[in-house]
């Protein structure tokens, strides 16, 4: 791993998570020799913080969950950040309401989230995935760069714990043995239509998630075991698996909506306060 100081990084990043500031450049601008490993240490560092803080893991969200983007990016494989206790949020039924704790640059992006009831074996297709699924529910990812004009790299990404800034998850719906091989055949084809003041912004697909949500978890899954001294997924973990549509814009007094089409998940409207 290049000679970064990667606490002194997470403390930096830790600071403008915490103040909603700007970090005036990325790593990768700063050391040319930045690479995921140096990236991932700065995340496991900036987890750690939190944890002594008080806060609790509350499972992973997937950033790059697109194929077609990993070669121009040099990228082998999906990356991920760590989410929390208090940056999950749990709507209750089918809207929600949430104050962010600052505007710097949010973005929102519909996701599919899943719950893990046991562990994912390494080379589990969509099949073995889901039987280790309790419940699925569609979710809004907040996500929100700490660098200018959203300029970063992947590595960069990682390093700032994926942008995450929140979670909002819809009604859960329970995975049920007998329904896994419809779920497997409807994931990579069904819609989303995502709008914002009731006037559509964006269509999108389950095949933007890695082909399909459930192939985008055995990914990640197979990916933290490749890469070693990171907890693997387990029982009790969310995984918000990549965005559906491109990162929309978002702003105070925003209404988002999201509704699927040819998946049985209840439509989850997001209100930002």
């Amino acid at each position: 791993m290049p000679n970064i100081d990667t606490h002194a990084l997470a403390r930096e990043f830790l600071d403008a998570y915490e103040t909603g500031t700007v970090v005036p450049a990325p790593p990768s601008a700063r050391y040319e020799d930045f690479d995921l490993t140096a990236a991932y240490a700065i995340e496991t560092a900036f987890m750690r913080a939190r944890i002594e803080r008080g806060r609790k893991r509350a499972g992973l969200k997937v950033g790059y969950a697109n194929k077609a983007v990993w070669r121009a990016l040099k990228l082998e494989t999906l990356v991920w950040g760590h989410m929390y206790d208090d940056t999950v949020h749990f709507a209750g039924g089918e809207s929600a309401e949430l104050a962010l704790p600052y505007y710097r640059s949010p973005k929102v992006e519909p996701e599919i989230v899943l719950k893990l009831k046991h562990p994912i074996a390494d080379g589990s297709d969509a099949t073995a995935v889901l039987d280790a699924v309790e419940w699925l529910a569609l979710g809004f990812e907040i996500i929100d760069c700490p660098f200018p004009d959203w300029q970063f790299k992947p590595t960069d990404f990682v390093a700032a714990f994926g942008l995450h800034l929140g979670l909002i998850v819809g009604e859960p719906v329970p995975v049920e043995p007998d329904a896994i091989p419809s779920l497997v055949a409807a994931l990579p084809t069904f819609k989303v239509k995502l709008s914002k003041g009731g006037h559509l912004v964006e269509e999108g697909s389950g095949k933007n998630s890695l082909r399909s949500p459930a192939l985008c978890v055995a990914e990640l899954s197979s990916a933290l075991i490749r890469r070693g001294g990171i907890d693997p997924l387990g029982a009790g973990d969310l995984i918000s698996s990549g965005t559906l549509t491109t990162g929309q814009p978002a702003a105070k007094g925003d209404t988002w909506r999201a509704e699927l089409d040819g998946l049985a998940l209840p439509s989850l409207t997001l209100r930002l306060g």
